[in-house]
């Protein structure tokens, strides 16, 4: 932000065009020349005002595993950065080229759900309720069987008006809040703070495990939210390392000489620091969704190979785990897993929440005979 600060003369020209633009196209949604849709499924939005960083995967994750015990599940996501256009559903193959790292890593982790990715999330969502498999039935005629979902989880969704999520979940970074950025490009807002809400519920991300009771409050008068939204604060739980196959490593990070931290990211200072707790670390930081290059590839493993000591390792996130797997063969590489924790609220809380609005809103569709 502070270069963005100090050629803001040059910015603000260009942040003006794109805030006008943004502005036209939602004022097209409030009138009703871009229609909205809202499916007869249940859908979960996740998505947020910035750029990235805003930890939308943990959470994913943290619903799936809420939810998709026990109700048909799938996920719905851009696919950013894969090597397919259109609508795709992970046949098992768990691929990053042809899904993107994020659902890939999503597929792999948990085989019950199904893993789509579509650019138009309309379209995406008519195919997965399309969904059927045929059987023949006694005197060898075809029977069609639906197979599908009863909810699906909306990736990255916020600023894709066309479809209308029956919960829509805001995320913000506790140390980048939307209210205290601005829009692109000067700041990293997609769209205008006032778009907060459309969201049913906001998630402050990252937050510290120990949470200042002060801070909190200032935070949440600082988002300037409406009485209808309900407001919490999360925070990533750093897992074992596991190998890349995803088995338990058992490696002990005080026992290490240096740690190579690879991460291609959007805000991997959280991860770096701590690692930093147990031991001395390196960091090869590369863009969000990098596609590591045979030159990449080579720079990691000269910048391992130069590391002082001999009980060295590597640690990359999950999401990046699904581009290097199979290029370090022979280094000592490990995945560091996360998952999302929820800060104790005495008067709400996040998975009855969730879970009374999902089975609520299952049981309305049932009710109107949308099921076939």
């Amino acid at each position: 932000m502070s270069l963005r600060k100090n050629i803001s003369w040059l910015l603000f020209p260009l942040t003006c065009w794109y805030a006008v633009g943004v502005w036209c196209r939602n004022m097209l949604f409030a009138l009703g020349i871009k229609k909205q849709e809202a499916p007869h499924i249940t859908t979960i939005g996740v998505g947020n005002l910035s750029t990235g960083g805003s930890g939308k995967t943990p959470h994913v994750e943290y619903l799936l595993r809420l939810l998709a015990d026990r109700y048909p599940t799938a996920v719905l996501s851009r696919g950013y950065k894969r090597q397919t256009r259109g609508y795709l559903l992970d046949d098992g193959s768990h691929d990053p080229r042809l899904l993107g790292d994020e659902p890939a890593m999503l597929a792999a982790k948990f085989p019950n759900v199904q893993v789509a990715v579509c650019e138009k999330r309309v379209e995406g969502v008519r195919r997965l309720m399309a969904q059927e498999r045929v059987e023949q039935g006694p005197d060898g005629e075809e029977i069609h069987i639906s197979t599908a979902p009863q909810l699906i989880i909306l990736d990255d969704v916020f600023q894709h008006r066309h479809i209308k999520p029956s919960i829509n979940i805001l995320l913000t970074e506790y140390r980048h809040p939307y209210s205290r950025d601005h829009i692109l490009p000067y700041g990293d807002l997609r769209e205008f703070k006032s778009a907060r809400h459309r969201a049913s519920i906001v998630i402050v991300t990252k937050s510290p495990a120990n949470l200042n009771p002060i801070e909190r409050h200032n935070l949440v008068q600082d988002l300037r939210l409406q009485n209808y939204q309900k407001v919490f604060f999360s925070y990533f739980r750093y897992l074992p390392l596991r190998t890349l196959d995803g088995h338990e490593s058992g490696v002990d990070l005080r026992r290490t000489d240096n740690v190579l931290v690879v991460t291609g990211i959007a805000h991997p200072d959280s991860l770096v620091s701590e690692l930093k707790q147990y031991t001395r670390v390196q960091h090869l930081s590369f863009p969000d969704h990098h596609d590591f290059s045979a030159r990449d590839i080579a720079r990691i493993k000269k910048t391992f190979d130069a590391l002082s000591g001999t009980n060295n390792i590597i640690v990359t996130t999950e999401k990046d785990a699904t581009r290097l797997a199979g290029r370090l063969a022979g280094l000592p590489v490990y995945v560091q897993p996360i998952e999302v924790a929820f800060h104790m609220n005495p008067d709400l809380n996040f998975d009855q929440i969730i879970d009374s609005s999902v089975r609520e809103n299952i049981s309305f569709l049932s009710k109107l005979n949308i099921w076939s």
